[in-house]
């Protein structure tokens, strides 16, 4: 990281993505080809990837559709823990059951068109659920993924208080209907 002033900092984010899906005669056709790459950086868990299936990809893989989502979630969660600890908000639980919504056009293009978050966070007794809401809003604002891309990011929170005596868990995703 570097500064670019008093108020100012640059990021810089260096990636490695090597594709690993030349089945022996590379690109000579459109289905000649796995979709298959692996995320690398610096010496982190490689994150096997490849296209979403309706694009020929592998289920198995994470695909970069999921990955935005996943990015714009993780990036609010980060926030919401940040601000819930210096809140003095004691956050015991989250789950977030984000879906992104994208469109494809006649042309095979696209783009994202929304992503929904959908926080299910326990705090502990005593909370004010206003407040660990409000906090929601003030993450989403500060979130650096969210700010950087062109569609509508919208959160709808859920807080769950735990008991007096003890930590309730998040809800299990049968719960979240």
């Amino acid at each position: 990281m570097r500064k670019k002033s008093d108020r100012e900092r640059i990021h810089n984010y260096p990636v490695t993505i090597t594709w690993t899906g030349d089945l022996g005669t590379g690109t000579s056709a459109y289905n000649a080809y796995s979709r298959g790459y692996v995320i690398g950086g610096d010496r982190k868990p490689a994150i096997p990837g490849s296209a979403d299936p309706v694009f020929r990809g592998e289920r198995s893989r994470w695909n970069p559709e999921e990955l935005l989502v996943a990015s714009l979630s993780a990036c609010h969660q980060l926030w919401v823990l940040h601000l819930c600890a210096y809140a003095g908000i004691i956050v015991t639980g989250y789950v977030d059951h984000a879906e992104g919504t994208m469109t494809e056009s006649a042309d095979g293009g696209g783009g994202f068109t929304r992503v929904l978050l959908r926080p299910h966070v326990t705090v502990a007794y005593g909370t004010s659920v206003e407040r660990a809401t409000e906090i929601h809003h003030e993450a989403h604002a500060k979130c650096f993924i969210s700010n950087s891309v062109n569609f509508p990011v919208d959160v709808e929170p859920r807080i769950y208080v735990a008991p007096k005596d003890g930590v309730r868990p998040v809800p299990e995703d049968d719960d979240l209907a």
